[in-house]
């Protein structure tokens, strides 16, 4: 069956706009035609009306030709034609009411261009106006991923003819062929309906909840009656057959029922306190824990304010020289020479070994690389006197006496270099390659604009920028030139 043909099989009539380009009508007659439709040279009772939107000659038309009395009549775009061509079936004119399009509004939360745009000509192809304000409209069409959504939801919802849709509810719609605006459902606000009687509390509800407290909180001045936690274990335990008549009210209605009826449970309380005489303090009883486990605490020694510990030029004073503060600690007496000190005169009487470095009493004799230190001088001496150490107060050996040649270049000038030595990195001027990149741009600008390397450095530490910096320069450098010319 042709799209453009009504379920009895008659024709459905169109007419088309007379200031379309005559290409655009003979296309259109052509495509109503081969669908079934009729073109017709008046306008007609029933049918579609193609006007190019936005034309004077469509506003002229619509207020011409519409009427109440002719709900029947549509105006639509002339592209409606190809849409339901590729539909494949009559777009039905939903987004109409009381013979006038509704007004629509595409939010801007809809931020993809070619979705507005397909969605603007979808709800046009079906009746509706998309290019109203969000004041006029009577529909706002808006992203519900987007927190945007919920505001408009809760800025409109008590406007009884507005609105507010998600971007999928014109498809939804146009698929339906109708108009359903999103249903309310009911949210219960809380707290019980007009006429409806809660729970009430029995005497079996307070002989309970007198155990418990009595079990829990036997003596009132340990405190915790009208705390939460006790009344929130109590409900804990629903799940116990014992205890399953906490279920008749919430934790909030049993602490609210000891505190408005406190003196008289109190009572209650205490006559089963009486009978049952629990120790203060007993297992299970509420705001009692397990003690926590001692830690053993790590004793740390003490040190007196005045106490110092000796420095390692008195410990060799000391070792050196021999003091009766070493007597007693295993250490002789006798002179004993050491390399690069001379004779070292230790006071003991117990024979001690020899360790490297160190002697100590009672330790056995090990294998040593080291040579005894008389041995190792006699041996030196056997060698040559060019490696002779100077000990005491003796005059030094040949080899650390400085040549009077050496002295005389020493004084004059100490820091002069040997002429073949290399310079050191220190004494070296610094060249462009040791320098960081910044210091040379620096050093460049100073150089290139006759100005003073502070200068430069201290502008450019302000700034920060080295282009700004040789700008700058540069137009000091040209002010000065083009002020105070060179006269020669």
């Amino acid at each position: 069956m042709p799209i453009f043909q009504d379920p009895n099989g008659f024709s459905i009539k169109f007419f088309i706009q007379k200031d379309l380009p005559e290409e655009v009508q003979a296309e259109l007659c052509e495509t109503i035609t081969s669908l079934g439709g009729r073109v017709e040279t008046k306008v007609p009772r029933q049918g579609y009306i193609l006007v190019q939107v936005g034309t004077p000659e469509e506003s002229r038309l619509r207020v011409c030709w519409t009427s109440p009395d002719r709900p029947d009549r549509y105006f639509v775009p002339y592209t409606y034609v190809e849409a339901c061509k590729i539909a494949g079936m009559l777009l039905k004119q939903i987004f109409f009411q009381n013979g006038a399009p509704i007004p629509m509004h595409i939010h801007p939360s809809i931020a993809n261009v070619n979705a507005r745009s397909a969605l603007s000509q979808r709800i046009t192809h079906s009746g509706g106006d998309p290019n109203a304000t969000a004041q006029q409209a009577r529909v706002i069409l808006a992203d519900p991923n987007t927190d945007v959504f919920q505001h408009l939801i809760k800025t409109h919802q008590g406007e009884p003819d507005k609105y507010i849709e998600s971007y999928l509810w014109v498809k939804k719609c146009v698929e339906r062929g109708a108009v359903i605006y999103t249903p309310l459902v009911y949210k219960n606000p809380g707290g019980r309906r007009a006429g409806e009687e809660r729970t009430q509390f029995t005497e079996e509800d307070e002989q309970n909840l007198a155990n418990w407290i009595a079990t829990k909180i036997p003596y009132k001045e340990t405190g915790g009656r009208t705390g939460n936690r006790l009344y929130q274990q109590l409900c804990e335990l629903s799940g116990d057959p014992e205890f399953a008549w906490v279920t008749r009210h919430t934790w909030q209605s049993w602490r609210e029922r000891y505190k408005k009826n406190a003196p008289r449970l109190d009572t209650l309380i205490g006559v089963i306190v009486d009978q049952k005489k629990p120790v203060q303090g007993e297992k299970g009883q509420y705001g009692y824990v397990r003690q926590p486990e001692e830690k053993q605490r790590k004793q740390r020694k003490r040190k007196s304010k005045n106490q110092e510990p000796p420095s390692s030029s008195y410990l060799e004073e000391e070792f050196i020289t021999g003091s009766s503060k070493l007597d007693g600690m295993g250490v002789f007496s006798g002179a004993v020479p050491i390399q690069g000190l001379g004779e070292m005169n230790i006071q003991g009487p117990n024979e001690m070994h020899e360790l490297p470095g160190m002697m100590y009493e009672g330790m056995p004799a090990g294998p040593s690389n080291i040579p005894e230190p008389r041995r190792a001088e006699e041996e030196m001496d056997e060698e040559g006197g060019d490696w002779a150490v100077r000990v005491g107060t003796s005059p030094p050996p040949v080899w650390g006496k400085r040549r009077a040649s050496q002295d005389a270049d020493c004084t004059t000038d100490p820091k002069r270099s040997r002429p073949n030595e290399p310079l050191t990195p220190e004494a070296r001027p610094p060249s462009a390659g040791d320098m960081h990149v910044l210091d040379q741009a620096i050093r460049q600008i100073a150089a290139d604009f006759r100005f003073t390397l502070e200068e430069v450095q201290g502008y450019y530490d302000r700034c920060g920028e080295m282009g700004q910096t040789r700008a700058r320069f540069q137009n000091m450098r040209a002010l000065l030139a083009d002020r105070f010319p060179d006269d020669t």
